[in-house]
């Protein structure tokens, strides 16, 4: 929604064309139309959820378990960001189901977080691929994240990160960080947004 209010502006500017317009509709439309029927019902019926990024909120929380959605984004949590804040797990938590939201990635979360896996190192999200077998040694931390990854399967707002679809750790400086849009820095990790295709050239 927000890239497409940027467009608009664009285009009524006329700093975009009109063809670019309607590219930009036409791919939005495509990918509403491959939303399943259950889940573009539940994102139009689903109530607003409102989070506190705190520990202490968190913690507050009972425990929350879920179907395979839950268990992929969690698992994810879990490998890729238990030792961030909680706000910085939100963040890359939004950057998974923003992936799921998008037309360049798979549209399911479990799609989304495996894709790739299979060739070491050649992977989306490093703990899928890298040798090691995922072994959930720290329940407590896994509780944690299950309470993020419930949070925002039910739909909690994605603020933190600006529609972000990459992120990397601050240790790393991958080829394609100096061609998307930084959108956030988060504990150790900026945050970035693929640049919108307005065109097939």
């Amino acid at each position: 929604m927000f890239r497409l209010a940027i467009v608009f502006l664009l285009a009524m500017s006329g700093m975009v064309s009109a063809e670019a317009l309607t590219k930009v509709f036409e791919n939005e439309r495509r990918l509403v139309e491959r939303l399943p029927e259950a889940r573009l019902a539940s994102l139009l019926e689903r109530p607003e959820l409102e989070v506190e990024y705190s520990g202490a909120w968190l913690a507050g929380l009972s425990p929350r378990t879920g179907g395979a959605d839950w268990r992929c984004l969690a698992e994810a949590l879990y490998f890729e960001a238990r030792g961030e804040s909680v706000k910085g797990q939100f963040a890359v938590a939004e950057v998974i189901l923003n992936r799921v939201d998008s037309p360049e990635f798979p549209d399911e979360v479990c799609a989304v977080v495996n894709q790739g896996t299979g060739a070491k190192y050649q992977c989306q999200f490093t703990y899928t691929c890298d040798g090691h077998k995922e072994v959930v040694s720290e329940p407590e931390a896994f509780e944690l994240v299950g309470k993020v990854a419930h949070l925002m399967v039910q739909g909690a707002p994605r603020p933190l990160t600006k529609g972000a679809t990459h992120y990397h750790t601050r240790a790393v400086n991958p080829r394609w960080a100096g061609v998307f849009p930084r959108t956030a820095t988060i504990g150790v990790h900026h945050f970035y947004r693929m640049p919108t295709r307005l065109s097939a050239n």
